[in-house]
């Protein structure tokens, strides 16, 4: 059942064309050294969120001193006893493509042609079967002008939150029970809950807004961990390397580098194939640095991976005469097995998703979620579709019809639990 009008749609798109010319691109170098939020941009868009927050009727908003965005709309009459449940998204977006400057491309009417745009990027539905769909039902699609991301990861989630507690506000006869809202900084750097104010939290359970094309609903992810591989060498002048025992930690880190599993690299793996993913290099004749992803979905498949990361570097280092270090560090957790300690908070999920008319498309999360570490901290929280694709790139785009669904998801996820 649609509940949404056109005047909600709307509002939802400018909402959403407001959030992304935010610029709010974090920083993982300053988050992984504890700062929080990483970068001082994101602030900006917090302050905005928590003065609609108060427009529309939430109360209790406030800002922490970590820039998490925290509000709650309060039970209907007569609901008061319904549990709680919180709603999430974050305000950061990806370093991998310039957030700054974000100019939104608004195509009404989208009628499958090409789409060029700046830097010579285009969109085209020959490869790219979301976008045929959008050109078949004549959607509205939102782009980049090719020079930047978008960010609907996750502003398109935002702003569905907001459009769904808006409606919620406004139609006090909707029953439904306290609906906490969340927003976090720093979720792309893989720190977005370090600092959560898990104190303000009433609900014990969550759901966070953070997926891709519409029907998506996950409750698994991959298990994650950074390895900080560093090579020691020794340095000698060139000319007399042979006799003076050079160890050259550069070639220590291309050789270990080279020799990581080619058919397990992020670009040559889907479903649930877990994966290793050299992101960084820093060398020198004496120390070379590594950065490297381990992603895998079971407890043994990481432990696989992360002893054969120590044993490839401590064997490479030995073959060039040097030393290598290895340090694990986890970032989060598969959430599947503690979600399944809960099913009512999914059972829920597929009824709102029911009535809102989708069908659920159940898939792992190639990757991870504040949810992820919530999940993890006691408070389940699975992950719903946003409407928006090619995430983190200047193929970015959104699709307006996805994004009112999500919207009508959440309501209806109200009106269920409410009935609880």
């Amino acid at each position: 059942m649609k509940l949404l009008r056109e005047a909600d749609k709307k509002k939802l798109l400018e909402r959403f064309i407001k959030y992304v010319k935010i610029h709010t691109t974090s920083d993982v170098k300053a988050a992984d050294s504890g700062v929080q939020p990483s970068t001082e941009r994101q602030w900006d868009l917090a302050k905005l969120l928590a003065e609609e927050m108060k427009e529309i009727g939430l109360q209790d908003v406030q800002i922490t001193d970590r820039c998490y965005v925290y509000g709650f709309l309060p039970a209907s009459d007569g609901s008061e006893l319904s549990p709680a449940f919180c709603l999430m998204a974050h305000m950061d977006t990806a370093g991998d493509v310039s957030g700054e400057n974000v100019k939104p491309n608004i195509i009404t009417g989208y009628n499958g042609s090409p789409v060029k745009l700046k830097c010579n990027v285009t969109l085209d539905p020959a490869n790219d079967k979301a976008l045929a769909l959008a050109a078949k039902e004549k959607d509205t699609v939102i782009t980049t002008d090719g020079t930047t991301l978008l960010g609907a990861d996750d502003k398109a989630g935002i702003a569905e939150i907001m459009t769904a507690l808006s409606f919620l506000a406004k139609n006090k006869e909707i029953e439904h029970g306290k609906i906490e809202v969340l927003f976090s900084p720093d979720e792309e750097t893989g720190h977005g809950m370090d600092n959560v104010p898990l104190k303000l939290l009433s609900s014990k359970r969550a759901y966070t807004v953070d997926g891709g094309h519409i029907g998506e609903i996950e409750d698994e992810c991959f298990t994650a961990y950074k390895s900080d591989v560093t090579f020691t060498g020794h340095a000698v002048h060139t000319g007399t390397a042979r006799e003076g025992g050079l160890v050259n930690a550069v070639t220590m880190a291309a050789n270990f580098v080279a020799s990581l599993p080619r058919h397990e690299a992020p670009e040559t793996t889907d479903s649930f194939q877990g994966f290793y993913a050299p992101l960084e290099i820093t060398s020198s004749v004496e120390r070379s640095y590594v950065l490297l992803l381990l992603r895998d979905f079971t407890d043994e498949g990481m432990e696989r991976r992360k002893n054969f990361i120590t044993d490839l570097a401590n064997i490479t280092a030995a073959s060039f005469g040097g030393k290598a270090e290895v340090v694990h560090t986890k970032q989060y957790l598969n959430m599947k097995k503690k979600l399944d300690e809960h099913p009512e908070v999914m059972a829920d999920l597929y009824k709102a998703y029911e009535k809102a008319g989708i069908t659920p498309v159940k898939k792992p999360i190639r990757g991870g979620t504040d949810g992820s570490r919530l999940t993890e901290m006691g408070i389940p929280t699975p992950n719903i579709f946003t409407g928006g694709h090619n995430y983190h790139s200047r193929n970015e785009w959104a699709s307006l019809s996805q994004m009112t669904a999500a919207a009508e998801v959440l309501i209806h996820l109200a009106l269920i639990i409410g009935e609880n």
